[in-house]
């Protein structure tokens, strides 16, 4: 019987203290978890400006899209590579969380290597890896705004 009673005041009292740890606890670890992940996105929405082209695009929920979301605004010329992408080199590196590319959609924003910017304009597979920062949430237009060449483009918050 002592060992009943005994028994039931350590489990209340274990009960009990285990109720002070509850939801806090648990929404901190959601989200230390949500940001291992590179496909979650933030609620956050980015302009990016091309000429008179308006675009509205997603960022990604990772340490990457996160630095360089406190780098916007930003103006930056990008210039073609291959007739698909823009891309520029910044002078500093970004974080990395980099995943095979495998396929590339229009209107995918990435980080190649550590410092490369790029903004895809046209689709294709490829065995590059790159870290995802955010994708443009509607592409109509994109390909015609970015044109050929070196192009100026504005990336700024919402």
């Amino acid at each position: 019987m002592k060992h009943l009673v005994a028994t039931l005041i350590l489990f209340a009292s274990f009960s009990f203290s285990m109720l002070s740890c509850g939801k806090d606890k648990d929404a901190d670890i959601m989200k230390e978890n949500n940001n291992r992940n590179p496909n979650n996105q933030l609620r956050g929405k980015m302009k990016i400006t091309v000429g008179s082209a308006v675009f509205t695009a997603t960022l990604n929920d990772n340490q990457a899209a996160n630095t360089f979301k406190a780098m916007l605004p930003l103006s930056i010329t990008m210039e073609d590579l291959n007739s698909n992408e823009k891309f520029y080199n910044f002078s500093s590196t970004l974080p990395t969380s980099a995943l095979a590319g495998g396929n590339i959609q229009v209107g995918d924003l990435m980080l190649y290597g550590n410092n490369c910017l790029v903004l895809f304009y046209e689709g294709f597979n490829t065995s590059y890896s790159y870290t995802r920062l955010g994708k443009l949430d509607d592409i109509s237009g994109l390909s015609a705004a970015l044109g050929s060449g070196s192009v100026n483009v504005r990336f700024e918050l919402q």
